[in-house]
C-alpha cells in the first residue's frame, strides 16, 4: 500500500506543478481569480479528492482564518469558495522560482516574520486587498502541524483583524495531511471535510478572542475527525 501511496504522491505532485504552470500562463489572459480557480480545480479533478462542505460560507467575510496541515490546503479552500482570495505567506515562498511567480501574479501578500517594517507593509496590503473586495486568508498557526493539535495562533492575525475591524470567518480543514503529505511522500485520494464556522467582527477590546478561537476550532476539528473515523 505504501508503494502505491508513493506512486500516487509522485503523480499528484506532477499534477500540482502542471497546475501552477497553467495558472502562470493564464494570469495575463484571464481576470483574477479565474486562473487560480482553474488550476486548483484541475488538481482536484485529476487527483480525485473531493470535499464535504459543512456550515455556511459568509459572502461578506473579509478574512478567513484556517488551520494548516498540508500543501493541498490551498487547493481545498480555493475549490470550496468562489471568492477572490489573497493568501498571506512568508516572504521566502515568494522568492522560490516558479512557485513564487504563481503567488506574486495574483498579488498574494508576503510577510517577513520578526520584522516591524514587514508588519506595516502587511497592514497596507491587507487594506488594499479588502478595499478591492478580496478575502484575505491567513494560517494563524504560521506553519503546518502534523499532530492534529493546532499550534498556538500567532498574534499577527489578531493585530490585522483588530486594526480594520474585519469580519472574520474561521474555516476548519479536517485531516488533509492524510490526503497529501509532502514530507513522507504519501498521497491518498479522500473526501475531505471543510467546516465554515460562524463569522464575527474582530473586537480589539477582547484581548482573548484569538486564543478562544483556537479552542473552538480545535473542538470542531476533533468532533469532525471522530465522525470521519466512525464512518469508515
Amino acid at each position: 500500500m505504501k508503494i502505491f501511496a508513493h506512486i500516487s504522491w509522485f503523480f499528484a505532485t506532477v499534477i500540482i506543478f502542471i497546475a501552477i504552470a497553467l495558472s502562470i500562463i493564464l494570469f495575463p489572459i484571464l481576470p483574477r481569480p479565474i486562473p487560480r480557480k482553474i488550476s486548483n480545480w484541475f488538481i482536484r479533478y485529476t487527483t480525485f479528492f473531493s470535499t464535504t462542505i459543512k456550515g455556511k460560507e459568509d459572502l461578506q467575510a473579509q478574512m478567513f482564518l484556517i488551520n494548516h496541515q498540508s500543501d493541498i490546503d490551498v487547493g481545498v479552500v480555493e475549490t470550496s469558495t468562489k471568492k477572490d482570495l489573497a493568501w498571506v505567506a512568508k516572504k521566502a515562498l515568494f522568492d522560490v522560482p516558479f512557485f513564487g511567480l504563481a503567488m506574486s501574479l495574483p498579488k498574494d501578500i508576503e510577510i517577513e516574520r520578526e520584522s516591524k517594517t514587514s508588519l506595516v507593509k502587511l497592514l497596507r496590503a491587507v487594506k488594499d486587498r479588502v478595499d478591492k473586495k478580496r478575502t484575505v486568508v491567513m494560517f494563524p498557526e504560521g506553519t503546518r502541524t502534523k499532530s492534529g493539535r493546532m499550534l498556538p495562533f500567532k498574534s499577527g492575525a489578531k493585530f490585522v483583524a483588530d486594526k480594520y475591524q474585519l469580519k472574520v470567518q474561521p474555516v476548519v480543514l479536517v485531516n488533509t495531511l492524510s490526503c497529501y503529505d509532502i514530507k513522507r511522500f504519501l498521497f491518498s485520494p479522500k473526501n475531505l471535510t471543510v467546516v465554515f464556522m460562524e463569522p464575527f467582527v474582530a473586537d480589539k477590546n477582547n484581548p482573548n478572542w484569538l486564543k478562544d478561537l483556537r479552542v473552538k476550532m480545535q473542538k470542531v476539528y476533533d468532533d469532525e475527525l471522530a465522525i470521519d473515523i466512525n464512518n469508515r
